[in-house]
């Protein structure tokens, strides 16, 4: 990275997703206004006023960082600058509608194309994981890792069911535990935290979904690539990642064999 993050800029990643997560906190379980996007996925006022609050706080300085959101039109004027925020402001909206505690604030600085910080922030379980580029990885105040080593028998999985049951997979699953988490950045998490041992999406994510996940993973001592075993640079003129794998080494590179020979 060519140029250096401060503590201040930690400080403020850190208040404003809690700030953030207040307000859309604030939302929860009282049945937010809601409407469909173009793209076919809801957006409610909710996520719409935490969208604010990072912007606010975040985007403050225009001149010094550029700037990402799901919830805001991508003019492209990130790209004449070498920091940008990369925002989720509700990541799970879906959960967070139906009221289940699977929803996050995600937010990142990504510097000259990597995420330098990252905050996930789940309101509902004060569950603050946040890291720094050469740090650690932290929840709340306690420094997390990865599940390691870890086999495959037997490993916890965070993807959905029907994933792991589909015809793309050249060999069948056998005893993999996979519960389903709304979230990719609660998922990603998660395995940051060691609270789950991997996570696979076959399916593409925005830079905004997986930036601040990236970090914490990478911090933890874990690998996230997508399904070819490439990682991930972002702030390009598209904001699409073909799919995610994370995990702590050894178990990596076994999902890595089995998710390069399937169908995508």
């Amino acid at each position: 990275m060519s140029e250096t993050v401060r503590n201040e800029e930690f400080d403020l990643l850190i208040s404003a997703v809690r700030e953030a997560g207040a307000t859309a906190l604030s939302y929860f379980g009282n049945n937010p206004r809601r409407k469909t996007k173009a793209d076919g996925t809801e957006v409610s006022e909710a996520d719409l006023a935490a969208n604010d609050a990072l912007k606010l706080r975040l985007a403050a300085d225009g001149q010094a960082y550029g700037w990402l959101s799901e919830e805001d039109e991508d003019d492209l004027s990130r790209l004449d600058h070498a920091k940008v925020w990369m925002v989720d402001p509700i990541d799970g909206t879906r959960a967070f509608l139906n009221e289940a505690p699977e929803w996050t604030v995600s937010a990142a600085l990504v510097v000259d194309g990597r995420p330098a910080l990252a905050a996930v922030f789940n309101p509902v379980k004060d569950e603050l994981f946040h890291a720094r580029h050469g740090g650690g990885t932290f929840l709340n105040e306690t420094r997390v890792c990865v599940r390691e080593p870890v086999v495959l028998d037997g490993a916890s999985l965070a993807a959905s069911p029907g994933l792991l049951r589909s015809k793309r997979w050249k060999q069948p699953w056998g005893n993999v535990h996979a519960v389903w988490v709304n979230s990719i950045a609660y998922r990603l998490a998660l395995v940051a935290a060691g609270l789950c041992d991997a996570t696979i999406s076959m399916s593409p994510k925005s830079d905004w979904d997986i930036a601040a996940a990236d970090l914490l993973v990478r911090e933890a001592g874990g690998l996230m690539t997508d399904y070819a075993g490439k990682g991930f640079t972002y702030n390009g003129k598209s904001t699409k990642q073909s799919s995610v794998v994370a995990a702590g080494p050894a178990l990596h590179a076994v999902l890595i064999e089995r998710t390069v020979q399937a169908t995508i």
